[in-house]
This record gives structure tokens, sequence and C-alpha cells, in this order.
């Protein structure tokens, strides 16, 4: 399968865990059943949680389709990365219909745990019952790389090692009010700043963010080269963010986007650069975020010392953009056409270092002149 095709079939796998069994059926039939498997393989070792078992358990994947099947091996230790592997001797087999394994992983959440799978135990390579146990825990790893739950976006934090929840930042919580409403979509999600600056590959939001949203097409930008971190369902980008042509031509090759994250340079230009230019790219309900506002007062980002946020700052645009969802009731509003931001800034969620901004329609028309002016009529007073 070539570097493109990959890429379009995962979409295309994430539709159908909505779609019907005949749907998906002519999918498979369409692409193989072979690739469909690599697909959902690499999705699976991706979700596995770390294993605890200290001896080594090979699990068997046998995947049908019709008379059809496809096996792959999974290597399960702890300190080893789970995935595929060459391997002759099993100790479990764990056998999915393709359109239930498809269900599992990119369905709604919550799907059944049992009920659509059969499995084997196989004695090879067992000496003693002690080795159940090592056995039931990597099968349980495995199992839990086979589900979609909502797991908690602070403890996907802490185990990718992003810094939005119990470090500097305490931003999880609010993601998930937020972001709630999107957990079963096929989103798309962009992240300016990929971390590690040019000293690590960095990805732990990204890669956070491909488990919360288990539907999700995921696309970072940094001013580095983090391509290496590319992957199913995850893409990056070589961006400068105060480059407006580099924002639009990542606007128009991967979005629209129904989120964006600015968690870059946090530098009062470069936030309102990326806010200006990645408004229209964001979908009609989407939500725009800006992390680490506390830059707004800090003079090495742009800002200044003081008790209050100057305009040109990231604090200075929410305060702006509380005034442009209230432009009817600007005088300055009479007979000029509402700017982007006037028209489709429909809330503003501030927290503590962090704002979300929701797009939508404004079109409230709010308190009429017509009634102001009744009101102000000496007849009423």
């Amino acid at each position: 399968m070539s570097s493109k095709e990959k890429p379009q079939l995962v979409e295309r796998l994430i539709g159908a865990g909505t779609a019907s069994d005949a749907a998906v059926a002519d999918l498979v039939d369409e692409v193989g059943l072979d690739a469909v498997v690599d697909v959902l393989t690499e999705e699976i070792a991706f979700r596995c949680p770390p294993a605890e078992n200290t001896t080594a358990v090979a699990i068997a994947l046998d995947v049908t389709h019709g008379a059809r099947r496809r096996r792959a091996v999974f290597r399960v230790c702890r300190d080893e990365p789970i995935r595929p592997v060459d391997a002759d001797g099993v100790q479990m087999v764990l056998e999915f219909d393709v359109t239930s394994l498809v269900r599992r992983i990119f369905g709604p959440l919550g799907r059944r745990r049992t009920g659509d799978f059969g499995n084997t135990f196989l004695p090879a390579g067992i000496e003693d019952l002690g080795y159940l146990r090592d056995a039931s825990m990597a099968t349980d790893t495995l199992l839990a790389g086979c589900r979609n739950d909502a797991v908690d976006l602070g403890a996907l934090a802490v185990r990718h090692g992003s810094d939005k929840w119990a470090s500097l930042h305490w931003y999880t919580p609010h993601y998930e009010r937020h972001f709630e409403r999107f957990r079963d979509r096929d989103v798309r999600v962009l992240e300016i700043g990929i971390g590690g600056e040019d000293r690590e590959l960095g990805g732990a939001s990204l890669l956070m963010w491909k488990r919360y949203f288990h539907r999700g097409v995921i696309v970072g930008v940094d001013i580095f080269d983090k391509s290496a971190l590319n992957q199913s369902r995850l893409t990056t980008a070589v961006v400068d963010q105060r480059v407006p042509r580099d924002l639009v031509e990542v606007g128009e090759q991967y979005g629209p986007f129904d989120i964006v994250i600015d968690d870059g340079s946090h530098v009062a230009e470069d936030i309102r650069t990326a806010f200006q230019t990645l408004l229209p790219y964001l979908r009609h309900d989407g939500v725009y975020v800006i992390e680490d506002l506390q830059t707004s007062y800090l003079p090495e980002f742009g800002g200044r010392a003081g008790d209050v946020a100057q305009p040109n700052t990231a604090v200075g645009l929410v305060k702006q953009l509380v005034d442009d969802m209230h432009f009817r009731e600007r005088e300055t509003a009479a007979g000029r056409r509402p700017s982007l931001t006037e028209a489709s800034i429909t809330g503003l969620h501030v927290y503590h270092n962090i704002v979300f901004l929701e797009k939508g329609t404004n079109g409230e028309e709010g308190f009429p002149g017509w009634l102001r002016e009744i009101l102000a009529s000496p007849e009423q007073s």
C-alpha cells in the first residue's frame, strides 16, 4: 500500500466504524483483508497500555472475513514495545470477525467487551501454572488495545508525557469539558507546536489526542521537522507560525478542522497571526484553543509586565473578541458588514492560562435599536 493510499484507507475505516455491516464487508472486499488488518493491528498496538507481565507471551490475533483469515502475532512483555512480530509458537489465540474488530476500534465509545470474539489457550511454552498469570495479564493488555473506552485525558497525558496535566499545567479537565461532544466523531485536530524543539522528537500531546479521539485524524505543525512521528492517523508538517502562507497551506491540505490548538511559540504576535489565518479553516461548531495566556504579561513573549494585558497580546485578543461578540450593540456597527470574528465567534470560555473559542453563527440580534428608542422616548418616562 502506498504512502498516499494508507491515510485514505484509515479514514475510510474510521467511517466504516459507524456504517452498516454490508458497507464494512464491501470495503474489505475492495481493498483486501490484509490491508485492513495491517491498519487495525497498528491501531491496536498503539492503544495497548504498558504490559505488566514479566514473562513474554505470544498472542495471535486471527481476523476473519468469510472464508478468509489473516493472523497477526503480538509479543507482550513488560518494558517492551507491543507490536506485531514474526513468531511461530503462541500461547493464546483471539479470533475476531473483521466487522466486529472494526466496530471495536472505530465504532462508538463503550462497545461490548465480550460476546464478539473467540479464544483458544494453547500449551506452547507453558511449563507451570504460574505462567497462566502472565498469559492472563498479556491477553488483557492486548484486548485493551482492541477497545475504544473513554480513557481519562489526564491519565493519557501522564502516559504519553504531555505537560497538560499534573505538571506545569492543569488543562485536561477543561479540555474534557469542551471536547466531550467530539469524542465519538471523525474529527480533524490541528495542534501548533509539537514540543522537543530541535533536541528531542516531542509529540506527547499529539499521541495523547490520537488515543483520546479514537476516530480522529491528528495534524501537528512545528518549525522543526518532526516527520519521524508520522503514523496512522497522525501527520506532522514543518510550518512557521509567523508566516501566514505556511498556515494557509496547512489549512488547504489538511483542513477544515474541528479543533485547533495553539501550543506553539506563545509569542503575542504569532498567536494573533495564527488565529486570524486559521479561523477560516475552523469548521462551523468548531473550537479554537489558545494555551499559556500567562505569556501576555511576559516581555520576552511580546507581553508587558503590569496589572493589565496589552491589546496586542493573547489576553488582549480575548478582550477584543468579547467586544466582537457584541458588535450589534455597538454604535460603530451601524451600516457596516461584520468582520469574520464578529460574525462567527459565539462563545469564549476563559480559565487560568487557557481559553476556548467557539465558532458558529453570531446572529442573535440582542436588544433592538428601535426598542431602545421607544424606551428612551419622553412618553415612556
